[in-house]
């Protein structure tokens, strides 16, 4: 029962929703840390949610067009050209290489919140991850 059930499908939805948490959470936590820490801080926090909501959306595009490329079926659409995916999904990591530069230079605010940002993508996703395992065994 473990993954036979489990779909591409379910793994967009996943996905999505980890990305709608973490839209969430930055619209909650980036007038606390103006608050708090001043809007600097806000800003690292702020671009450091972009970057890894930018980097969950293009894992979604890889994910699915790799998925598509390996499920033949006849009289299904031809899948995505993988070359043009991934210089997408390469030049969205240089973008974000370059934010991420960016911000630390010219933003002077805290490290910490950058790293709040960053990290809330994979608190977005650890939450999916235990409502999956939740829906599983109960």
């Amino acid at each position: 029962m473990l993954l036979e059930g489990f779909s591409d499908r379910d793994a967009t939805q996943t996905i999505v929703r980890a990305l709608r948490l973490l839209a969430l959470m930055t619209v909650v936590g980036v007038p606390v840390v103006g608050w708090k820490m001043g809007w600097p801080s806000a800003g690292l926090l702020l671009a450091g949610a972009l970057i890894s909501a930018a980097g969950l959306w293009k894992w979604l595009r890889l994910m699915s067009t790799v998925m598509t490329r390996m499920e033949v079926s006849p009289g299904s659409a031809p899948a995505k050209p993988l070359g043009g995916v991934l210089l997408g999904f390469f030049t969205t990591m240089a973008i974000m290489l370059v934010v991420l530069y960016g911000s630390l230079k010219l933003l002077d605010g805290s490290v910490y919140a950058l790293f709040a940002g960053l990290g809330m993508g994979i608190v977005a996703l650890s939450v999916e991850a235990i409502r999956l395992v939740k829906t599983w065994t109960v």
